[in-house]
């Protein structure tokens, strides 16, 4: 059970390849491949299930176009780090001018290459093929990983040289490409983390951080590939919404080409002449973030040490940078919310407590738990102060504090959908106190916010949204949504991006934009839940299957490790950003949970509409 909520925590030491005895691999780039017609051969290398660095070997002397072209694409997929050998299959000029930075396209499997018949059959110095195959998804030139779709074709050409006699590509396609298992196999997901730029500091004293999802290959120093990526800035998608601490311009120190903590699990990261005159509170900041991001990578860095000008800035260990800010996957709720079979709000430790006793719900103290509103769905907010709750026809919303003997007075939205599909869906609560939920009513759809809980609701713009909102949840970290959209009876699950526009404090508007999906192969999903920093679970179908409860990423990527135990007859689910608290459901048999390291126990078997806080 660990392994399945670990999700993008702190990875686990056996997969750390940057300190792992690896093994070697040669890629001989000797596959044959046909003068005409069309190529398969490409095939891509078996996921290793041990850390096994793959290198490719150059192309051999008089070697044919096919071979040329087969070693190039094997070479794209070995731990080279600069692609040095791929670059051998190249003429000078191309090798040259030739950039696999810009991006890396994944396709299903290994590319196939098609022959491009010579327009006059008499010319024999130049060859083309075509690469095809079906694109799975696209990493940019800022490492960030979108799912993409369709037929992918790239025209290599080849020239043979009349001084050296042999033949190479001059025009080699854009970036890298490879099939998926060598995808899996070369990189891997991580988070770097920024600074939420929109937060007010009366409701949230702590900074925010935010993780912005990046792939970097594995076993080519990754750590330094991520600091380098964090020194550059956040991913254009997130770049509204979140701040750096590291001044315009802070690189690593010219001639610093690798990074490694050093036995006192210590990393010291010097800096160029940008970050020099950085003040302690700005450098402990870089350092927070910078260990947050380390911290995701390898369990191996416990403190960084920030260097510039030849001196050393600050440094910063876990607990320092903990209390420099917060982040949602080390909050730790108190406890499990739902609603039982009378229809009132109850709670139960988050955590069981170890003995295997039965966990006992007890109603939460003020009007939503000892009052006589019955209730449909609930939200807690994540101070556990106050919730919030849909009455059970779904057309009222509610708010009462979490204390004995308040009282509930009246509903603070009611909806005019005529049936109760068409009504309120479950609310949520963001980290500055706010409440966010969708109107489902088809004359007159909103996503709507209620500053502090309360008030009249600001509408929620949503430039871009195709469809109906079915079921939302707020990112902890206040600046990201995950909404269920349904169009044509089809649900699909998108994250937006929080924009607040106005004072600190007190926005004029709110809206949500740039929606990415991130199942575009479920044609319905059921429910969902943030269970990470970047990562959610999601119950859903795809077209012509059955049910399944599985990780997703905020990019859209699947990240590592088994999907949850199987459960079956999912109609809602619950998980804390926190990975180490219980995924709890609700199915066949009420509300049931998951504990680490155990198989799914029941709670409620008359209970419904489980949440955390948020």
């Amino acid at each position: 059970m660990d392994a399945d909520r670990e999700g993008r925590g702190r990875r686990v030491p056996g997969r750390t390849v940057v300190y792992a005895a690896c093994g070697v691999v040669l890629l001989a780039g000797c596959a044959s491949m046909p003068d005409s017609g069309d190529l398969r051969g490409v095939d891509s290398t078996a996921r290793q299930d041990t850390p096994v660095r793959v290198f490719a070997m150059p192309p051999q002397e008089d070697a044919e176009p096919t071979d040329i072209v087969q070693g190039f694409l094997e070479a794209l997929t070995s731990d080279d780090p600069n692609y040095e050998t791929a670059r051998k299959y190249l003429t000078t000029s191309a090798a040259k001018q030739w950039q696999p930075g810009l991006s890396t396209t994944v396709l299903d499997d290994g590319p196939g290459a098609d022959v491009v018949p010579p327009v006059d059959r008499e010319q024999s110095d130049d060859k083309s093929f075509t690469l095809v195959g079906t694109k799975v998804a696209v990493v940019d030139a800022q490492q960030s990983y979108a799912p993409a779709s369709g037929e992918y074709r790239e025209t290599v050409h080849l020239v043979h040289d009349k001084k050296t006699k042999q033949w190479r590509i001059d025009s080699p396609p854009r970036g890298v490409v490879m099939g998926r298992s060598d995808f899996q196999r070369n990189y891997v997901s991580v988070n770097k983390y920024y600074f939420a730029s929109n937060t007010r500091a009366a409701t949230a004293p702590q900074t925010v951080a935010v993780a912005d999802p990046v792939y970097v290959r594995e076993r080519v120093d990754p750590m330094t590939q991520l600091v380098r990526s964090l020194l550059k800035g956040p991913t254009s998608w997130l770049d509204p919404v979140v701040r750096t601490s590291f001044p315009t311009g802070t690189a690593l120190r010219s001639g610093v080409s690798s990074l490694a903590p050093d036995d006192r699990s210590t990393l010291t990261v010097p800096l160029n002449t940008k970050a020099e005159n950085a003040g302690m509170d700005q450098c402990k900041a870089m350092a927070a973030q910078l260990l947050f991001t380390l911290q995701d990578l390898t369990p191996a860095v416990d403190e960084v040490e920030l260097q510039a000008g030849g001196r050393q800035l600050c440094s910063a260990a876990e607990s320092d940078a903990n209390g420099d800010a917060t982040r949602g996957s080390v909050e730790n709720p108190e406890f499990l919310y739902f609603v039982n079979g009378e229809h009132r709000l109850v709670r139960v430790a988050a955590e069981p407590d170890g003995s295997g006793a039965k966990a006992q719900p007890v109603p939460v103290p003020g009007a939503l738990g000892e009052g006589d509103k019955d209730l449909r769905s609930v939200a807690v907010s994540r101070d556990e102060h106050t919730a919030a709750g849909v009455g059970l026809d779904g057309r009222a919303l509610y708010v009462g504090s979490l204390v004995s003997g308040g009282s509930l007075g009246e509903p603070v939205l009611v909806s005019s959908g005529k049936t109760t599909g068409d009504r309120l869906t479950t609310p949520s609560w963001d980290t500055e106190g706010d409440l966010w939920v969708a109107d489902r009513n088809p004359a007159d759809p909103r996503l709507l916010l209620f500053k502090e809980g309360a008030g009249k609701p600001l509408e929620v713009e949503t430039p871009g949204l195709d469809g109906r909102i079915r079921d939302l949840r707020v990112a902890a970290d206040g600046v990201r949504i995950a909404l269920v959209v349904e169009k044509g009876g089809k649900q699909s699950l998108f994250i937006g991006r929080i924009e607040r526009e106005g004072k600190t404090g007190d926005p004029q508007s709110v809206s949500v934009r740039e929606l990415r999906s991130t199942t575009p192969d479920l044609e319905e999903v059921t429910t969902m839940s943030w269970a990470g920093d970047s990562r959610l679970v999601v119950v859903g179908r795809e077209q012509g299957g059955v049910q399944q409860t599985r990780y997703v990423q905020v990019d859209g990527s699947t990240p590592e490790g088994p999907p949850p135990a199987v459960l079956t007859g999912v109609k809602e689910i619950a998980a804390s950003e926190d990975a180490d608290m219980p995924l709890v459901a609700y199915s066949e048999d009420g509300i049931v949970r998951l504990p680490s390291g155990a198989q799914w126990q029941k709670v409620d078997a008359d209970g419904t509409a489980p949440v955390y806080p948020g």
